[in-house]
């Protein structure tokens, strides 16, 4: 033990991996991220300084949570993303992700109805909208960037300091890194 005591460990900090890596996507195919990017942007806008839902990182958070759901889910949002790919290139014959705002508009209108939570959409693609719809908001306004933003606005919102990070998506090992360490910030 002598000269141990002496040591002092360097300052240790926590890290949040997508703040020094690119996230890789892994679920989707780089069409269907394409396709669920525009759709997302266009569900998800940007706010009076608050980001839209690719600049908070929305879309690869759902190609990570969606890429561990149920496969019933997950066989919901690739052919849904597939559809409305498949929908713009027979009314426009361009991509999904090449659209402008209007012509996106006149593909996901339609099939956006307002529903009951205990009395969802009965038609597939009419329920993955309503469920993509939901989803890219939770994703959105619970990111970091969304929380960032509130704090420049001067708002205090309950979801400071709260939001999602990349997790390890097997929770029962051991040692695994599913619990987040909180990043600390100036608000804390």
């Amino acid at each position: 033990m002598r000269g141990l005591m002496d040591v002092k460990p360097l300052p240790m900090t926590a890290l949040v991996p997508d703040a020094v890596a690119e996230t890789s996507t892994s679920f989707f195919t780089e069409r269907q991220m394409a396709t669920l990017r525009h759709l997302g942007d266009i569900l998800q806008p940007a706010y009076k300084g608050y980001p839209n839902s690719s600049a908070a990182g929305a879309p690869e958070f759902l190609d990570f949570l969606i890429g561990v759901s149920p496969q019933d889910q997950q066989e919901m949002y690739k052919s849904g993303l597939d559809r409305l790919e498949s929908e713009a290139r027979q009314k426009f014959s361009k991509s999904f992700a090449e659209l402008t705002d209007s012509q996106a508009d006149q593909l996901i209108r339609p099939v956006l109805k307002p529903w009951m939570n205990e009395h969802p959409p009965t038609d597939p693609y009419e329920k993955f909208m309503s469920l993509v719809q939901n989803d890219v908001r939770a994703a959105t306004v619970n990111s970091q960037p969304w929380s960032e933003a509130a704090i420049k606005a001067g708002k205090e919102t309950p979801n400071v300091d709260l939001y999602w990070y990349p997790i390890d998506p097997d929770l029962r090992r051991e040692g695994s890194a599913a619990t987040p360490t909180r990043q600390s910030t100036s608000s804390s």
